[in-house]
């Protein structure tokens, strides 16, 4: 199936690593991840083309990486540095497929590398590297630069066992709300930066910092969306048989970003139209991404759906 919307190429910017998923039987499996890479995964699958900047080791637990989302049609940037091991995160599910993580990484970004001339249309970030040092001051300039010609979306997915406290993760989500046009947050990661706000509230005071779009998901209770022209709406969450929930947020933020590219929303030219977007528009946008969500959650791991699945359901 051939894409709608103009065509182009989204950059991804952010940590792929190798997560390992220990199980509470004791079984444990490893799966390539990291949420910037997942959505890469994600958006290659809905048949976008997708340049992946990110910082893998020359290891096996790299190859595995390169070689899973290769595999998808994600083109793994090649830099001038790397490196010596890839990340490793280790995920800890609970009796209901809740997952917990505990990490073993680095984080930083290459000095040059082999993108493509063509501006982007679209680059995303988010994550640990949006947050971890000395890479995330990397990528904040990268994102300040791009806005000249790029949509900017962001999803924070914090890690609290990486990240230290609320108080010195904020100031880099911060940056990060400010510099975007679309951004997509958790219930839970907003309950950690600003516990005891309700997540609408932080919504509407987000998308008054420069956003366009402002989303927040709430498992399987659906997503609220928030709009600089006025709009507040919410979409539900398709009931499945949950297997694990990761990469679940990952996989609706590709279904997000492939929406908005649907409906010609994407790129600086499209910036004053996204910010006019309207509520049937977002409300159908959402809907495509919870029923994306819900495929991710019915299967183990980080295994987004393809667009010939969703044509399929």
């Amino acid at each position: 199936m051939t894409p709608q919307g103009p065509s182009g190429r989204a950059l991804v910017v952010g940590e792929a690593l190798v997560d390992v998923v220990e199980h509470p039987d004791g079984r444990r499996a490893e799966h390539p991840g990291g949420s910037p890479a997942n959505v890469a995964l994600g958006l290659a699958r809905l048949d976008r083309r997708v340049d992946l900047l990110t910082w893998l080791g020359p290891d096996a637990y790299g190859d595995l990486v390169r070689t899973h989302l290769a595999g998808s049609g994600v083109h793994v940037l090649t830099g001038d540095r790397a490196p010596i091991s890839t990340a490793v995160a280790t995920a800890h599910l609970d009796a209901d497929g809740v997952a917990t993580y505990d990490f073993d990484l680095s984080w930083d970004l290459p000095g040059t590398w082999d993108e493509d001339d063509d501006d982007p249309l679209v680059v995303h970030t988010g994550s640990i590297g949006a947050v971890l040092t000395p890479g995330s001051d990397a990528v904040a300039r990268l994102v300040e630069r791009r806005a000249a010609t790029s949509t900017i979306t962001y999803d924070p997915n914090l890690r609290p066992a990486l990240m230290g406290s609320p108080e010195h993760s904020l100031p880099y989500v911060t940056r990060l709300v400010g510099l975007a046009d679309v951004v997509k947050v958790s219930d839970e990661d907003l309950a950690w930066l600003h516990p005891g706000v309700a997540p609408a509230e932080i919504a509407e005071e987000w998308v008054q910092r420069g956003p366009a779009l402002v989303v927040v998901t709430h498992g399987g209770d659906g997503a609220l969306a928030v709009t600089h022209a006025g709009a507040r709406l919410t979409v539900p969450a398709p009931k499945v048989q949950v297997a694990d929930t990761v990469g679940a947020g990952d996989s609706f933020m590709s279904g997000l970003i492939d929406g908005l590219w649907s409906a010609d929303l994407l790129g600086a030219g499209r910036r004053d139209a996204l910010r006019a977007v309207d509520t049937a528009t977002v409300e159908r946008v959402l809907a495509r991404c919870a029923r994306i969500a819900a495929v991710t959650v019915s299967r183990a791991g980080a295994n987004p759906p393809r667009t010939t699945e969703l044509a399929e359901a």
